[in-house]
């Protein structure tokens, strides 16, 4: 991950959950990653589990099973499942056309926001047929997104999407969290 004009914004997107730089993203990583972010014990848990479960072997070509579910940074393009926005093409690049026509067909209430039932029939829209592992994936994302990044009107702002998928929000999420934290420790 040396070159960082040469990493995709999928990459920067996962960056985030490498806790120590190496290129691999273990399941305790993920696990401390979403922590950091804000995500409770359990959501935390079942995350790094099913997504280093589901995600390890995808990223891991011609490599042998491993029972650390280890995530290689630099593939995860291999891991870009089924049903979703479209908004990373096949390499992993952000697609702002892609971006721009998820609230110009969804969002109808707030043009820079979704709300919880706006989202919900946008996932409904990128649903290939009979694609129930890409449902679920996509599905379990956002609803996740959702649930950490809403606003207190349910909105989800399309900056904070933006955010997400440039790589850029989950610093953001921890450095906020980390400075709620030491200002109720110094009230």
């Amino acid at each position: 991950m040396e070159d960082h004009n040469q990493i995709s914004a999928l990459q920067k997107h996962v960056m985030f959950f490498d806790r120590n730089n190496d290129g691999v993203i273990y399941p305790s990583e993920t696990f401390e990653g979403f922590r950091a972010i804000g995500a409770g014990l359990a959501l935390s848990s079942v995350a790094a589990f099913f997504i280093n479960v589901g995600l390890s072997r995808k990223t891991r070509p011609g490599q042998p099973f491993s029972f650390h579910f280890p995530i290689e940074v630099k593939n995860i393009k291999l891991a870009k499942h089924t049903s979703d926005s479209g908004v990373y093409d096949k390499e992993g690049r952000f697609v702002s056309e892609k971006f721009e026509e998820i609230f110009a067909k969804h969002a109808l209430t707030q043009r820079q926001a979704l709300t919880a039932d706006e989202l919900q029939k946008f996932m409904k829209s990128n649903r290939e047929p009979k694609d129930y592992a890409g449902w679920l994936a996509g599905y379990t994302e956002w609803k996740i997104l959702h649930y950490l990044c809403k606003d207190e009107h349910g909105m989800l702002h399309k900056d904070t999407i933006r955010a997400a998928f440039d790589g850029s929000l989950f610093q953001k999420m921890a450095e906020e969290k980390a400075s709620k934290k030491k200002n109720t420790i110094h009230v």
